[in-house]
């Protein structure tokens, strides 16, 4: 099927969810009071599967060699506007219920979880002096940057305003360039391990600036002591969790072995200690969860799971392995990749189990993510030009941290992989916001740059990471 095919029958299967959204949503809307929570349940439901459906239909965008996320995006920008069709303005209303949002972020959760999995601890020690020197540049060219070009371009708001505009220039959105790379297969690369790295650091930099100024225009100041011990807490969180995770999890792995060793075990095991670094992150330490589910990939290794029964492929491998029999070279060759599969497949296990429950979660945060793009930003030329502009200094501020890593690696790709701001930046504006510190012209500004870094970004990296592997192919 070609590829205006494919479009032609997208558009139709999309033709045929609106009706059936807008019936559930009526149906929903008339219900008698006594079953109004039953049937409000059930279309928060349907409408994630919606959503699901949409994210799938995204994957489009691969078969122009584009990541997969810049599609789920662009078809969440697409489920939001489709809320100023008559009739279907109770979109506006479900994007905003708790339940659709906890989902999203249980997303970006698990997808944080499935990165750290893939990331190997002692490379990311290896290179953790040009992750943090990579975060520290990319918070605070972004955050001066965007202070003294926000007061230039909108004098005569409060200092407060233009603190929050620079911090929300500061943090980098991880799971957007993480999916990224998946999606291009580089996730095991230094400059993919670097990026991700230092978006660990660069969350507790930029989460550190936040409380900082909130702090400041909550009670008029912070002090020194207050800002040494948010940091302490972040720090000492990460130190601590790290080292008793690689203490304690083999033997907690073969504790819970001993009550059941099937696979079902195994996949709460590891979701439990996602849940479990997430918490810690979010109550103990105050960061977001996502650097705690990070943290929790890193600690386990297939080592952790030794106890627990070998997937029913490796059985069946190592199985027909012992059955072939001669001395063909071609019946040794055959021996040798079913063990290096079988081996594989066991290593990978976890990843596996754990990837299987991203297909639904992961899709629907970055479905989410785009919902929360207002299209009426756009139309007020003021906002848009200063829009611009505070887009390029986000995207100068970050892209400069690709050329303090040295020689040998792709400097390009460092740099734009910081550059997506995505849930966290419109996070800091909504704080700003409730502060009473970011007006809603400001809050629209903000809302332009995280736009335009989340979705510039997916396609950019794609070129720059095409054009490296033809480099290579070349090369070879």
């Amino acid at each position: 099927m070609n590829l205006k095919r494919t479009l032609t029958a997208a558009a139709a299967g999309l033709g045929l969810l609106l009706p059936t959204i807008t019936l559930a949503a009526e149906h929903a809307t008339e219900a008698a009071p006594e079953s109004g929570h039953g049937n409000q349940a059930i279309t928060l439901i349907f409408f994630l599967f919606v959503m699901l459906m949409f994210a799938r239909i995204g994957t489009l965008m691969e078969r122009i060699g584009q990541p997969a996320v810049l599609g789920e995006l662009l078809m969440g920008v697409l489920l939001g506007a489709l809320a100023f069709i008559p009739g279907l303005g109770f979109i506006d209303g479900l994007k905003g219920q708790e339940f659709i949002t906890l989902v999203a972020e249980l997303g970006v959760i698990i997808l944080l979880f499935r990165t750290g999995l893939e990331s190997n601890l002692r490379e990311m020690k290896s290179i953790g002096v040009k992750a943090v020197l990579v975060a520290v540049v990319g918070v605070v060219l972004p955050f001066v940057g965007g202070y003294f070009v926000s007061k230039l371009l909108i004098p005569g708001l409060e200092s407060n305003t233009y603190l929050f505009i620079g911090a929300t220039l500061t943090d980098t959105s991880v799971g957007i360039t993480a999916r990224v790379f998946k999606d291009l297969k580089v996730l095991a690369t230094k400059e993919a391990q670097i990026v991700l790295g230092a978006a660990v650091f660069d969350d507790i930099l930029g989460l550190l600036i936040l409380a900082v100024v909130s702090g400041i225009v909550s009670g008029g100041h912070v002090s020194v002591g207050e800002i040494v011990w948010i940091s302490a807490k972040a720090f000492i969180f990460l130190i601590v969790s790290i080292a008793l995770g690689q203490l304690l999890a083999k033997r907690i792995g073969r504790l819970f072995s001993r009550i059941h060793s099937g696979i079902g075990m195994k996949m709460a095991l590891a979701l439990l200690f996602c849940g479990i670094y997430s918490y810690g992150a979010a109550v103990l330490a105050g960061l977001a969860p996502i650097v705690g589910a990070f943290a929790a990939g890193l600690v386990l290794d297939p080592l952790h799971f030794n106890d627990f029964v070998a997937p029913a492929l490796v059985g069946k491998l190592r199985n027909w392995t012992d059955r072939l029999k001669g001395a063909d070279p071609e019946i040794a060759e055959v021996k040798k990749e079913m063990i290096e599969e079988a081996r594989h497949e066991e290593r990978m296990h976890v990843e596996n189990l754990i990837e299987q429950i991203g297909w639904f979660f992961m899709p629907i945060f970055f479905v989410y993510t785009g919902m929360q793009v207002n299209l009426e930003t756009f139309l007020n030329p003021k906002v848009l030009g200063i829009g611009l502009i505070i887009t390029a200094v986000a995207f100068i501020g970050k892209i400069a941290t690709g050329w303090v890593v040295g020689r040998g690696l792709n400097h390009a790709m460092i740099g734009f992989g910081m550059i997506p701001r995505g849930e966290v930046g419109l996070i800091f504006a909504n704080v700003g916001k409730q502060l009473g510190v970011v007006s809603d012209e400001t809050f629209s500004i903000v809302v332009i740059m995280v736009i335009l870094s989340t979705l510039l970004t997916p396609p950019i990296l794609g070129v720059i990471i095409k054009r490296q592997n033809q480099q290579m192919a070349a090369a070879a």
